[in-house]
């Protein structure tokens, strides 16, 4: 075994800095990876390519928002961050298929049997989230051209300019 891969495994065994790398392992396996191959599927215009990442996005953000409830707990178990790390190569290797066979026999059935409700509750946060935007559009475009002002000037930055008895 090559020096790198020992350090890697070390790394990653070591229970002083296995949270830390197993996180940021989780992040990059699970999102920037993911992102790049996202983006040379769309870039290549390659169906195929562009269906697999697809069924990932969907897939990931299933297992996102199911850990964000269970996350508390999940962390409780030792070697959590060693199985994360373990299903979110899975679901990414070609070999294994894991994205298409979790949508295909569980997240798919769950989605029809549930589609018409999901539909209604869709429905409803778009109209609140349309009656939001409208009743604050004056906030938002100030917030908008704070931010880019901001981004623009660095550190030295007047909030009275913004303000409009100021002017």
């Amino acid at each position: 075994m090559d020096l790198t891969s020992e350090v890697g495994l070390r790394l990653l065994f070591s229970p002083i800095s296995s949270s830390v790398v197993l996180r940021t392992a989780c992040c990059t396996v699970g999102t920037v990876l993911p992102v790049y191959s996202t983006f040379k599927a769309i870039d290549n215009n390659d169906q195929n390519e562009q269906k697999k990442w697809l069924l990932y996005w969907t897939v990931y953000g299933s297992f996102s928002v199911a850990e964000v409830f269970a996350d508390k707990i999940l962390t409780w178990f030792p070697l959590y961050h060693h199985a994360k790390f373990a299903f979110l190569v899975w679901l990414q290797l070609p070999s294994s298929n894991g994205a298409k066979h979790l949508y295909m026999s569980h997240l798919r059935p769950f989605l029809l049997r549930h589609q018409a409700r999901l539909d209604q509750i869709l429905e409803f946060i778009y109209n609140g989230m349309s009656k939001i935007i409208s009743a604050h559009q004056a906030k938002i475009r100030f917030a908008g051209a704070l931010f880019v002002k901001l981004m623009a000037s660095g550190t030295d930055l007047d909030i009275t300019s913004f303000i409009p008895c100021y002017e």
